[in-house]
């Protein structure tokens, strides 16, 4: 079976060639109990969504509108989104667990007539909005078998209501197919801003089309790919869009049935978060240490093995982090190690790795490829863990508003403690915070300016068109046609870029999880024992604060200050004062002293967040081992 290559200048194109191409062969599955999926095929998919795209249109859906698409990943979330490209709109899509201030906001600013909404729950939510929505005209319900509301539609009755149009000889969906246009948006994606307030990223088709046409992945119709992720963030659904583009079949899962999916679908790729790989790894480790002190002793000895003989195999592949030149000797004399300790270890990593190794990595399925991890950062230990067990964990980096890869670690580029080199037509460059001058590359520097932490800004064909109705917003994000990704990187001398910290002030959690630490920090601001709240977290499972007390709570330096600060902190971050359960704080530090004008604070007073993140490092380490322990002791 050929392979689709997607060479169309927009999605629709795409979804039309897919279905040419790949036919009855399964491009979703919807799962219905342990071990038995409900598959659907390319044409099957393009036929209901040309046919929902043709009920859009005489609901009065016109070209480049904005529609509303609210729910979780399933099937009919994707077949919407058919609809939607197909009769030349755009989507506007967000997650069931949207609160209504979001909806509120989101679907007026957007300027929302038309939305799909996930199921019944969600449906009633909307429909009590609609007097403070005035725009809004219908509610779509994308749940098949769910009760439809007065006043909302069902999917299935606009699907077939499309199928009677096109039977009697419809055919404005072919006009509006011809009239999309590369520039034309595909997704309108509302993430938060650093006031918390969301800004509508507005990515095109032809920024979509890049990412299908430069991520290299070796992904054909004989794949499967499992999906857990949530579709509406652009990281998961480009994954999806590869999906189609290549002929394979998407299994949807959830977080609750991954370990029987793994082992009955036995997926050969996925994209997934650092979240998943954390818990994995603690799975194993459990696992192990329940075992007989023997099979305990056997996992220790491979595991020692393999750590060792692909550090070599790295070394000598130079897969290995290279962040400074070395010597020739220096070069010469590590090469003459690698190559011995690998010759020494061969046979012995090769019994254990057959014999011990080989059954650990049916946690993920006998047909394993690989993974992409976005999202947040890997944990070094869980990264090197299941890299050297013989898991392929492709870490990438990106933001919605590049749509989103940036750069991602490919079997030759396997690097760890990067997230590999850039995807061909991707420029970077590292610049100085404070001067914003070049550090990279720089021609009159040592490896030109390879190594040196700055700023990383990216211009490449997937970078965004702009935030919508935001002009200040776009003009400080993208300077001379360089976005500003608000992320400390560097370029290493094996040509990957290092993520080394986040200069902007959007926190994402290990779970995917984006959190805003400004209104976090504004609440707690408030109390009158507290001066300033930092809210960190970046890259780890829950939020965590740092508290300079206020000088009067300071100066009564009394034994229950650290009680009542804790005290004053639950009460005002809560579920109860409108804070999501993400954003809920679990562990706090007292920070001695006070914060500076040019060390913590700016002359206006603003944070510097990434000075306060180096020089309170242990502090902030400190609060997440303690929960680490605290956990083990409970188990």
């Amino acid at each position: 079976m050929e392979t689709l290559r997607a060479t169309g200048s927009h999605l629709a194109e795409m979804y039309a060639r897919a279905a040419e191409l790949y036919g009855d062969l399964p491009a979703f599955a919807t799962r219905q109990a342990r071990g038995r999926w409900t598959p659907v095929g390319f044409r099957r998919l393009f036929e209901d969504g040309r046919a929902l795209a043709t009920a859009l249109i005489e609901l009065g859906v016109v070209a480049r509108e904005h529609v509303g698409l609210l729910g979780d990943n399933r099937l009919e979330w994707i077949l919407a989104d058919y609809g939607v490209q197909l009769c030349g709109a755009a989507d506007v899509p967000r997650g069931r667990d949207i609160t209504d201030a979001e909806i509120e906001y989101i679907l007026r600013h957007a300027g929302v007539r038309v939305t799909f909404v996930e199921d019944t729950r969600l449906a009633r939510r909307v429909y009590t909005l609609r007097s403070r929505l005035p725009e809004l005209r219908e509610i779509i319900l994308l749940d098949l078998d769910g009760d439809a509301p007065e006043g909302v539609r069902r999917l299935g009755d606009l699907v077939a209501r499309g199928h009677v149009l096109r039977g009697a000889g419809d055919r404005k969906v072919e006009e509006r197919i011809a009239g999309i246009r590369p520039d034309d948006l595909f997704t309108l994606i509302y993430t938060s801003g650093t006031t918390g307030e969301p800004k509508g990223v507005m990515l095109t088709h032809a920024n979509m089309m890049s990412q299908l046409d430069n991520i290299r992945m070796d992904i054909r119709c004989t794949d499967r790919i499992l999906s857990i992720l949530p579709v509406w963030h652009v990281f998961e659904r480009v994954f999806e869009m590869i999906a189609i583009s290549r002929g394979c079949c998407n299994y949807y899962t959830s977080p609750r049935h991954l370990a029987d999916d793994l082992a009955d679908v036995e997926p050969t790729f996925m994209g997934s978060a650092p979240r998943l790989w954390e818990n994995l790894h603690q799975r194993i480790l459990k696992r192990v240490r329940e075992t007989h002190p023997v099979r305990q002793a056997l996992f220790h000895t491979a595991y020692f093995l393999a750590h060792y003989y692909k550090e070599s195999v790295f070394f000598l592949t130079r897969r290995q982090l290279r962040l400074r030149a070395r010597g020739l000797a220096w070069e010469t004399g590590a090469t003459v190690f690698h190559a011995l300790r690998w010759f020494l270890l061969l046979p012995w990593y090769g019994f254990f790795n057959a014999a011990v190794l080989e059954k650990l990595r049916l946690v993920v399925g006998g047909a394993f490829k690989g993974s992409v991890s976005g999202g947040g950062a890997l944990p070094c230990e869980v990264d090197q863990f299941f890299n050297y067990l013989g898991i392929p964990v492709f870490e990438g980096y990106g933001l919605t508003e590049t749509s989103p890869v940036v750069a991602v670690r490919t079997p030759s580029k396997l690097v760890i403690g990067t997230v590999g080199p850039l995807i061909p037509e991707t420029g970077v460059r590292i610049t100085d915070p404070d001067s914003g001058s070049v550090l990279f590359p720089d021609p009159a520097c040592p490896n030109g300016g390879r190594g040196r932490r700055g700023e990383i800004e990216v211009r490449g064909p997937q970078v965004m068109k702009g935030y919508y109705k935001k002009p200040e917003a776009t003009a400080v994000a993208l300077r001379d046609g360089w976005f500003r990704t608000g992320d400390l990187g560097m370029v290493t001398l094996n040509e990957c870029l290092r993520i080394v910290g986040r200069l902007k002030d959007t926190i994402v959690l290990s779970s995917g999880e984006n959190l805003e630490p400004g209104p976090i920090e504004a609440r707690l601001n408030q109390s009158p024992l507290i001066e300033h709240a930092v809210v960190v977290g970046q890259d780890r499972k829950f939020p965590a604060l740092l508290i300079v007390p206020s000088p009067e709570a300071a100066a009564s330096a009394d034994g229950e200050l650290p009680e009542r600060i804790g005290a004053e902190i639950r009460t005002l971050v809560s579920a109860a004062t409108g804070f999501k359960a993400h954003e809920v704080v679990r562990e706090f530090r007292l920070v001695p002293g006070t914060f500076r004008v040019g060390e913590e604070l700016t002359n206006l007073q603003k944070l510097r967040r990434h000075v306060v993140a180096e020089k309170y490092r242990d502090l902030i380490e400190s609060m997440y081992v303690h929960e680490a322990r605290r956990k083990e002791a409970k188990s």
